[in-house]
């Protein structure tokens, strides 16, 4: 299965924060028999309900998980990225996955067979705890970011989505997500995210198609950390 993998990919593995502690051939044992699989843009990688019987990690491209409202409404629950691992937490508890995962763009998947994992995490039990320990971590981590954000305003969340998005120079940021995507990615309206944009203007930033341009940085940094 390395074989498969270039040095890049590799390293994208091993850094999930999953992995975090684990030396590179505990993780590739753990990992035996997983697969690299290529998908098209717009295909489903799963839908809900399904049962969790595999987990990912992101190699190259981009994976949305949203979940449909009553009304069929689609709401973007995470933008996975390379490097980012999903569906692991729903593996462990022997569930079912609780979103939709679609592949936004070509998109290349380490697709790690659930079974295979939890057999050789068995064999090893410290293995497990020191697993368990690293994933509860991150959700920690995780559900600090989301209550912080939660007391940001809709044009500081959007703001600081900027700034956390790889950028191509110091100033510039390809979006990877058209505008109606982002409105849902922050959880706002299209409308709200016309006002948000037109005060972000006010900072120095100016969106062009699929590129954002932030003209200060700097200033856009202190916005989303101040009191709005």
């Amino acid at each position: 299965m390395m074989s498969m993998l270039t040095p890049l990919e590799e390293a994208l593995v091993l850094g999930a924060p999953l992995f975090a502690g684990i030396d590179r051939d505990t993780v590739f044992w753990l990992i035996a028999g997983a697969v690299v699989g290529a998908y098209p843009e717009g295909g489903m990688l799963f839908s809900q309900g399904d049962p969790a019987d595999r987990f990912f990690v992101v190699l190259d491209g981009h994976v949305n998980l949203f979940a449909l409202t009553e009304t069929g409404v689609q709401t973007i629950i995470e933008v996975m990225e390379p490097g980012q691992m999903f569906a692991e937490a729903a593996m462990f508890m022997n569930a079912r996955f609780p979103v939709n995962a679609e592949m936004t763009m070509k998109t290349r998947l380490l697709v790690i067979s659930a079974k295979s994992f939890l057999t050789h995490l068995e064999q090893r039990q410290e293995l497990a705890t020191k697993l368990f320990a690293s994933l509860a971590q991150w959700q920690n981590r995780l559900m600090r970011e989301i209550a912080d954000l939660k007391g940001r305003s809709p044009a500081q969340r959007v703001g600081m989505f900027l700034l956390a998005h790889d950028q191509s120079s110091q100033d510039t940021i390809r979006l990877r997500l058209t505008m109606v995507e982002l409105a849902s990615r922050i959880g706002i309206t299209q409308e709200s995210l016309s006002r948000v944009m037109a005060r972000l203007r006010q900072l120095g930033v100016a969106v062009n198609r699929s590129e954002v341009v932030i003209g200060n940085p700097e200033a856009l940094r202190q916005f989303c950390q101040g009191d709005d």
